[in-house]
Formats: structure tokens, sequence, C-alpha cells
């Protein structure tokens, strides 16, 4: 039985006190090249571009292209590999490779 998109989510989607409102634009001025490595962390505020299904918040994966204003990301799920669609904002390039 379905019971909507975001069930169970209550913890991970939720934002403190000072994080709430429209956030900073930098998420958006953030120009992310192929083969970049990006952490999945989901912006509860934003849920109509692009959000990735709670099952990929927390992930790491890599960019493989560009799709209109959202990027695709190859992540490993397990034994396989899946292609999502996410919006710029629920994406932060990784810290490993910023080094």
């Amino acid at each position: 039985m379905h019971k909507g998109y975001r069930n169970k989510s209550r913890k991970r989607h939720r934002k403190k006190a000072r994080d709430k409102g429209l956030g900073s634009i930098e998420k958006f001025l953030v120009d992310y090249k192929m083969g970049d490595k990006v952490d999945i962390i989901t912006d509860p505020s934003k849920h109509k571009r692009g959000m990735p299904h709670r099952r990929f918040h927390g992930l790491t994966g890599t960019i493989m292209n560009q799709r209109g204003r959202c990027y695709e990301v190859q992540v490993k799920l397990g034994n396989s590999k899946k292609l999502l669609i996410i919006g710029k904002e629920h994406l932060r390039l990784n810290n490993a490779s910023l080094k």
C-alpha cells in the first residue's frame, strides 16, 4: 500500500530553526562538471524540483550529465548503479574530492 513519496522521512527532511527561510543563493550558482563527486543532501523546503527519494539521502554519486536545470547523478546502491535526476539545491560537492 502506497503512503506517499515522503513517508517515514520526518527526521531526514527536517530543518533547524536557524536554517528556515530561503537559504543561500550560492547553491544555485554552483556549476558542476561531469565526473564531479557530489553528496545528495535533500533540501526539504524545495520539494518540487528534482528532489530525490529518501533512500538516496546521504549517498555520494558522480555527475554524469546535465539535464535542463537538473543533473544526472549515478549512485551505487547495493550491487546496482542507479541514474538519478536531481536538482542543484539537493547536491553538495564531496569534501574528499576537494582535497
